[in-house]
């Protein structure tokens, strides 16, 4: 028995140092913006994996093996109209396709504004995606990552979030005692999957607007969070994939933020198809939308040639 246990050990110790499907806790002990209400999260397998109610927020590191490894990364955030986490179908299923093409990936499980346990609901979201890429970076060496080639992704409402943070970063406080703050949270590039951009306009996606800012929103919070607004010359190059025929999240979010990008030169790239509709992850099995990937790897190839 002793001796089974110490293989098991070190086969554990194999596996911590690879980082395949490591969970990290974003902070040690209780997250910024937290209170205890006794609620606990819930994960819900029926069909696809979703995640209610997240409490302490982590990031599962998905890395490919060194040889293949490009040093690229990309920190994932699932969609579910700031309400759920579409956690497989938009992350863990995301990271392996990833992974497959050489690139580290990190599936971000972010606190959802939902949840009682924040105390100020809005605000946690994009602590959390700050957090996962300033962590990122503070192990970039460990896990054989570029510290310059690190992304954000995100589908739905999770690209509403990948798209705040592109437009809401820091370089870091260097003077924090935690060596995680002192690292920057801006992404070097962004993959936004018919993404929540706009809360102002009349093609917003309802339901997250609601659900990150409540239903009688300060106006000044809805031009904060409506992204399209808050692009500069600054912003992270970014690609974004979306579907003519969406009628969750119109097409527009996607057009108005990629014209923003343009308006101030930053290098960028929009692909429109004709079907699809909404939340169709890899779109395996649908046809010509199931190249969008194929898209993706180009484009990510492109800017770090």
């Amino acid at each position: 028995m002793r001796k089974l246990f110490s293989v098991l050990f070190v086969m554990a110790g194999v596996v911590t140092c690879l980082g395949q499907n490591l969970i990290v806790p974003l902070w040690e002990g209780d997250p910024p913006n937290y209170k205890e209400t006794g609620e606990v999260t819930i994960w819900d397998t029926s069909d696809i994996v979703r995640v209610r109610l997240v409490q302490k927020p982590d990031i599962a590191v998905f890395l490919p093996s060194k040889k293949n490894s490009t040093g690229e990364a990309v920190v994932i955030c699932p969609g579910g109209g700031y309400q759920i986490l579409a956690y497989d179908w938009e992350g863990s299923d995301i990271a392996r396709w990833l992974n497959s093409e050489g690139i580290a990936a990190i599936v971000l499980k972010y606190r959802l504004p939902v949840s009682k346990s924040n105390i100020v609901p809005y605000k946690s979201p994009l602590l959390d995606a700050q957090r996962a890429m300033r962590m990122v970076r503070a192990h970039a060496e460990q896990w054989n990552i570029d510290p310059s080639k690190i992304g954000i992704m995100g589908f739905s409402a999770g690209g509403h979030l990948a798209s705040t943070l592109s437009t809401h970063f820091d370089t870091g406080d260097p003077s924090s005692d935690d060596p995680v703050e002192r690292e920057s949270c801006r992404p070097d590039f962004s993959v936004l999957v018919y993404p929540v951009i706009s809360f102002t306009s009349v093609f917003t996606h309802a339901g997250s607007r609601t659900a990150l800012l409540g239903t009688e929103p300060d106006p000044q919070l809805l031009q904060d969070f409506s992204n399209e607004l808050q692009v500069n010359k600054e912003t992270p190059p970014a690609i974004l994939i979306h579907s003519d025929d969406d009628t969750a999240v119109p097409v527009e979010n996607s057009i108005a933020y990629y014209q923003a990008l343009r308006a101030n030169k930053v290098d960028s790239e929009l692909h429109i198809y004709p079907f699809g509709g909404h939340g169709y992850s890899l779109a395996i099995g649908l046809g010509h939308l199931s190249t969008w990937p194929d898209r993706v790897i180009e484009w990510i190839k492109y800017i770090h040639q």
